[in-house]
């Protein structure tokens, strides 16, 4: 009896595995559409999947999802657990490290069961908490919600916020009297978020974006007490290359207007005492000077590439004339070192430097010329300076983390040398670093170029080329991908997997360069770099050739895209989120959000050249008949950065074209944007769906 129990066991399995494996996917109908530019037309039979507000289009976007689900039927037990497993690494209440400013100690704190952060602050030297937003009421009733730009008044009476309860990040800003807890009249809608104060205590300087394109563009200011339909217009930015975003000086003295395209800036600044007044430009724009700036001690600091200084150079101004013509250097430009950042302070200067692709830190004193660095031991990490409030104190708050240490928070007093761990994230669940090692390779690109690989595992995981490995990348808008902890990547690293970071050209790691070498017409350098470095794993071990998998999101998942199209038998599943997939498409049509703005990134396709190159690269239009790897692709309905029709059509076009029977998944958050889930244990589960599909992959089931 006991054996026919197991062969009735063994037989159901068998039958509900293949009825997973049989259930047809869904169809997107074909509707030809012709586009034509430069005289070259493409027919494109999924553009109608654009019309958001079509039943037909919902309608297919839901029987993904259905389709999703069934097809992961079978690791529904493994999507609990590793939820679970990840709840239970994470200290449910915990308290950020407070941050001083004015009189009070800010922090944000979470509780065990709540979605979202509750933002207070104690008056120093008290232990009295004043809760000054909870999140989680403004979330009631509401599947998604996302707060930004909370700014407290000089003078700590008013806080203003902005919440988005949609996903397309258009926020509506609410005033709270901190003194009696009442919500006040004033309401400003649809607009960033991005604000400040003046320093009168009622004038809130704001952000406002095109209703269509999303481009922020205007910079109004709202006097407390009033209706926002009277809010003045001081700055609109007429280049639709460029956008504009507020902000307030290190000294608190000036309100600056930052103007951004990706290859040119310009700042306008404010007496933040006298918000009726005009702005000021700091030094006209230009073609390809980028600068910012900020301000204390009576002058302004401006970061700049002006005069071939690729890697950016510090230089400073008197407040009175901060024009170009009296610029004097402050830290000179390298060719070897990028100089990313800085912070002011009253006796000394700190700086983070990028050198071989890691961040320094560094500060010095006041007119001595010798800088002394901050010491940190592992092969690859991420650090960086933390904002203090105080620029007269002597501690430096910096934050450092690396692939097997959680992320802390230090002071340093440059005056003793004293450092104090603030502190460290807690991970539960008996948690020790030295079960995990990490490494800096460096994987050498098909052009020659060396390319840096950062690499963690499990001390106990064989690196004879028998283990899964996933690989990771971005590539795109100079930003620099670290070498940074992440408590839900233990589920993999604790399964047997290596995981690796391919800090690819079109990044920023290894200074401007790198960058510059990764974008426009040299785009194709991230992509190949991308493959290469995946046949490096293979080819030192790192990863099982079988069991190789990639995972990028945004400007990413465009990586992910290019790379199977490049090489489609690398790889044997990918992920790829919210991915920028239709490139000629989207660049071509000025009134979807951030295309002006992204021209100097991708190019413009009015222009021929341009044109060719993004066409020979563009995973939509590349979509061939050949095998392709496994494939999950997430995407959300309201993404106002990557439109949800981008990976919709991608996964059309692929069902239709490719002559593999792997699995191909499209799961799209019909309640969130390109962030994904806003609730943090939503956001856990969908970390466990991606896990769960990638051990699915491996063949993995516990």
């Amino acid at each position: 009896m006991k054996s026919l129990s197991c062969c009735f066991i063994v037989v159901m399995v068998l039958f509900s595995t293949s009825m997973e494996a049989q259930v047809k996917a869904p169809e997107a109908a074909r509707k030809s559409k012709t586009l034509t530019t430069h005289g070259h037309q493409r027919n494109d039979p999924y553009f109608w999947l654009n019309e958001r507000k079509n039943p037909e289009v919902i309608k297919y976007l839901k029987a993904e999802n259905a389709y999703l689900k069934e097809q992961m039927k079978s690791t529904e037990e493994l999507q609990k657990k590793l939820f679970e497993e990840t709840k239970a690494r994470i200290k449910q209440t915990d308290v950020s490290v407070p941050y001083p400013e004015n009189g009070y100690n800010y922090y944000s704190r979470t509780t065990e069961g709540k979605q979202y952060s509750t933002y207070c602050r104690k008056k120093l030297g008290t232990e009295k908490e004043e809760v000054i937003l909870d999140v989680n009421e403004l979330a009631k009733g509401h599947k998604f919600c996302s707060v930004r730009g909370l700014d407290v008044t000089p003078d700590t009476k008013i806080l203003a916020y902005g919440v988005d309860l949609v996903g397309r990040r258009k926020y509506t800003v609410r005033f709270k009297n901190l003194s009696t807890g009442k919500m006040l009249d004033d309401k400003i809608e649809n607009v960033t978020g991005n604000m400040t104060w003046a320093e009168d205590n009622k004038t809130l300087f704001y952000a406002r974006q095109d209703p269509k394109t999303l481009r922020s563009f205007q910079i109004y200011k709202h006097q407390l007490g009033t209706d926002a339909k009277t809010d003045q217009l001081v700055f609109e930015e007429k280049d639709e290359e460029f956008s504009c975003y507020v902000g307030k000086s290190r000294s608190r003295e000036f309100v600056i207007i930052m103007c951004v395209q990706t290859l040119s800036t310009e700042v306008r600044y404010l007496n933040a005492k006298e918000p009726t007044g005009e702005f000021k430009v700091l030094q006209p724009r230009e073609a390809n000077h980028e600068y910012s700036a900020d301000h204390y001690g009576g002058h302004f600091y401006i970061r700049t590439n002006d005069k071939k200084a690729t890697n950016f150079k510090l230089m400073r101004a008197p407040e009175k004339s901060p024009g170009k013509e009296n610029w004097e250097t402050v830290i000179p430009h390298s060719d070897e070192e990028y100089f990313a950042g800085y912070e002011l302070f009253k006796d000394y200067l700190a700086i983070q430097i990028r050198k071989n692709g890691l961040m320094e830190i560094r500060f010095r004193k006041n007119g001595e010329q010798k800088w002394q660095n901050f010491e940190f031991n592992d092969p690859a990490y991420d650090a960086g300076l933390s904002v203090t409030d105080d620029p007269e104190t002597n501690w430096i708050r910096y934050s450092y983390e690396s692939m097997t240490t959680p992320r802390s928070t230090y002071e340093r007093n440059v005056a003793t040398g004293k450092v104090r761990l603030l502190k460290q994230q807690e991970v539960l669940g008996g948690f020790d670093s030295k079960n995990y090692k990490s490494e800096r390779r460096w994987a050498k690109a098909r052009d020659g170029v060396k390319v840096p690989v950062s690499i963690v595992y499990h001390k106990d995981t064989k690196l004879d080329g028998t283990a899964p490995c996933l690989l990771y990348g971005y590539g795109s808008y100079g930003a620099s991908i670290d070498a940074s902890f992440n408590s839900t990547r233990l589920n993999l690293l604790d399964r047997g997997f290596v995981f690796a970071i391919g800090h690819i050209r079109g990044g920023q790691e290894l200074g401007r360069r790198w960058y510059e070498d990764g974008k426009l017409l040299k785009k194709k350098n991230t992509f190949t770099d991308f493959v290469d470095v995946g046949k490096y794993l293979v080819q030192e071990k790192f990863a099982d050739p079988k069991r190789l998998y990639a995972r990028g999101g945004s400007a990413g998942g465009l990586l992910i895209g290019a790379a199977i199209n490049l090489n489609p038998g690398l790889f044997h599943a990918v992920i790829a989120d919210v991915p920028f997939v239709d490139v000629v498409t989207t660049m071509l049509d000025t009134s979807i959000p951030l295309t002006t703005s992204e021209f100097d990134e991708w190019g413009n396709p009015a222009v021929k050249d341009y044109y060719d190159y993004m066409l020979s690269y563009s995973p939509y239009d590349n979509v061939r008949k050949v095998d392709y790897p496994n494939m999950l692709v997430t995407t959300g309905l309201h993404d106002s950065q990557v439109q949800y029709f981008e990976p919709a059509k991608w996964v059309a076009k692929l069902r239709y074209m490719k002559t593999d029977d792997n699995l191909l998944l499209l799961k799209t958050n019909m309640e969130a944007g390109h962030g994904g889930a806003s609730g943090r244990y939503d956001r856990y589960k969908e970390v466990a769906l991606r896990h769960a599909f990638l051990l699915k992959m491996a063949e993995i089931k516990q």
